[in-house]
């Protein structure tokens, strides 16, 4: 007798899927520092009928790796001239592309999901622009969902921001800064043995206001010295109404050769 599969009888009930992604639109918010996201029809219908009385549309899509809801390679950032595991950025990125550690090798995740809602445990819509979340506030959002992210899991931190996202100026914080993850609170993070992390922000971490090219610490010490990936404008209120504090994460990044990046569509999943 063939032994049953527990992932799907899992599933065998029904699962519900949240939404944790923006949609992508011409003009929407994205960093200075990436080419924004551009989409227009190449060919309408009626621009060539088939003889059948049949016509397709199809699409140009302009975009920066970074743009939208995306993940990090482990690519992205360096440190004094070195990405993670030491492998020297000159060497790799030869040729326009990276030959270690591209997107390519971006993994599909299917992972438990633990949601940090620090704008909840401070009892705000959003946390003000260019707010640092701490270890503190992790542990108090810790505390609040009753389980914290363990080994191989994945930490959502919501801010809250991503209620401004039809806001360009205001999403992005050009007056008052952008709340993020602190070093010691990413530090904190790191430390659990997670695979990955995001948050509802433009650059997961704290942005002073005004910080222009702001330098990311952040980044180097999950993606440089962790090897911990890295999801940014994630869109976390649904999640955040519907209660869940742990469900199934999932993820699939487009297998980019050699990118910095990928857009992905990520989703929470729970059995209804």
């Amino acid at each position: 007798m063939t032994a049953r599969n527990p992932l799907l009888e899992a599933i065998s009930g029904g699962v519900e899927l949240i939404e944790l992604g923006q949609p992508f639109f011409t003009g929407m918010p994205c960093s200075p520092n990436h080419p924004g996201f551009r989409m227009t029809l190449i060919r309408r219908h009626g621009d060539m009928v088939r003889s059948d009385g049949g016509s397709a549309a199809n699409e140009l899509i302009v975009t920066g790796g970074h743009v939208g809801t995306h993940i990090d390679a482990l690519s992205h950032v360096s440190h004094e001239g070195l990405l993670h595991g030491g492998v020297a950025a000159d060497r790799a990125q030869r040729g326009g592309v990276f030959h270690e550690h591209g997107a390519e090798h971006l993994p599909g995740l299917l992972r438990r999901g633990v949601l940090l809602d620090v704008a909840r445990v401070h009892g705000v819509d959003t946390l003000p622009g260019g707010y640092e979340i701490t270890v503190e506030d992790l542990r108090a959002a810790v505390k609040h969902a009753g389980t914290q992210p363990g080994s191989g899991d994945v930490a959502l931190v919501r801010t809250g921001w991503s209620r401004l996202f039809g806001d360009r100026d205001a999403y992005l914080g050009v007056a008052s800064g952008v709340p993020g993850v602190g070093l010691e609170a990413a530090r904190w993070l790191a430390a659990r043995g997670i695979v990955a992390t995001g948050s509802d922000t433009t650059a997961y971490e704290c942005i002073p206001p005004r910080a222009g090219h702001a330098v990311l610490p952040v980044h180097r010490v999950l993606l440089v010295e962790s090897g911990i990936y890295i999801l940014e404008h994630l869109a976390l209120e649904a999640l955040a109404d519907s209660g869940l504090v742990e469900f199934a994460f999932l993820l699939a990044p487009l297998r980019i050769v050699g990118g910095t990046g990928s857009p992905v569509r990520p989703l929470a999943a729970v059995s209804r």
